[in-house]
């Protein structure tokens, strides 16, 4: 037993003791951006099994690569609570409480929806890109997928979790996370899980820049970025 103890202290530790604090003292006050994500999540899920809703949400917050690139980029960030409809609303709501909570603790609500936008912003584009190649391409998608509505956490939910755990040291978690997506490619290659290969790729060049900013030599007037080492646990 000793001997999974301490994989998990090395692994989680770091993480478990920034997380514990606050949640403890606030409960979900220590995450209100993701609490507030939760609630946005399900009033569109509401509204777009409305009559009255569902156009409206579609106009906002649906993306599909058929779209002109300027009305998808605008409606990428809110695409990110609108629910896909193809799957159970509360895995959603689970993926952002849990994940985006996790992260807004660890790395402050304004950089999570950074990484978030990113991941999403990575796949959206992707699916332009995979168009264009084509179905026999290596990377390629059939023509039939421009017109899939792409909404839903997801691909936010996977580079957060693979961005936090780079941040964290809790490596083969990341690494783990990141084998899923590939292997979820590989059984079922379709649209959504080329996409989150894209968000990884995407979250992958934003830790290479952080990495290679935290080693940069400090410069009078510049602030020194964040050590990328975890912070040490407490006995």
């Amino acid at each position: 037993m000793e001997r999974p103890a301490r994989w998990a202290r090395a692994e989680w530790g770091a993480l478990y003791v920034t997380v514990r604090g606050p949640l403890r003292e606030r409960r979900l006050r220590a995450a209100p951006m993701a609490a507030g994500a939760v609630c946005l999540t399900a009033l569109l899920q509401y509204a777009q099994n409305q009559p009255w809703g569902y156009r409206f949400v579609q106009d906002v917050g649906a993306v599909r690569a058929e779209d002109p690139l300027w009305q998808a980029l605008l409606r990428t960030p809110l695409s990110l609570f609108v629910p896909a409809p193809d799957l159970p609303v509360w895995g959603a709501l689970a993926q952002i409480l849990c994940v985006f909570g996790i992260a807004e603790i660890c790395l402050g609500w304004w950089r999570t929806l950074t990484v978030a936008y990113v991941a999403t912003l990575a796949g959206t584009l992707y699916a332009r890109a995979g168009i264009a190649l084509g179905p026999h391409a290596p990377f390629g998608l059939p023509a039939s997928d421009a017109r899939v509505v792409d909404t839903g956490p997801s691909a936010a939910v996977v580079g957060l979790a693979v961005y936090v755990g780079w941040r964290y040291g809790a490596y083969v978690t990341a690494g783990a996370v990141t084998a899923a997506m590939v292997v979820e490619v590989l059984l079922k290659e379709n649209l959504a899980g080329k996409e989150h290969l894209a968000a990884l790729m995407g979250v992958g060049t934003l830790c290479l820049a952080a990495a290679l900013r935290d080693r940069a030599p400090y410069r009078p007037g510049r602030p020194p970025g964040p050590s990328p080492t975890p912070p040490p646990l407490r006995p």
